[in-house]
């Protein structure tokens, strides 16, 4: 089992409770593919970098897990296509 960061910024004109559905479903997806959650740290609305989607900011999402090495493609490819997610990233912690 390797740790995982995943990092996903969601769309910040949606409603609290939608933001949360989305977070639900991502951490559906990790759980899914036999990963273990540690750890979600929100940090909030942050101003984007560069504009995406004409949103100039963003909710931002860490979701800290332990999965085997093929989970991370597995739950980028199905994070690729939900609605209110403006990036993503996953990244392996080195230990």
């Amino acid at each position: 089992m390797n740790k995982y960061e995943l990092t996903v910024v969601v769309n910040a004109k949606i409603e609290e409770e939608e933001r949360a559905k989305v977070m639900d479903k991502v951490k559906a997806l990790v759980e899914r593919f036999g990963g273990t959650i540690s750890d979600v740290d929100e940090w909030g609305k942050r101003r984007l970098a560069y504009e995406i989607q004409k949103m100039t900011e963003g909710f931002y999402y860490f979701v800290h897990f332990e999965a085997e090495t093929d989970a991370p493609a597995e739950i980028e490819q199905r994070i690729r296509i939900m609605d209110n997610v403006l990036r993503y990233l996953c990244v392996k912690q080195e230990a």
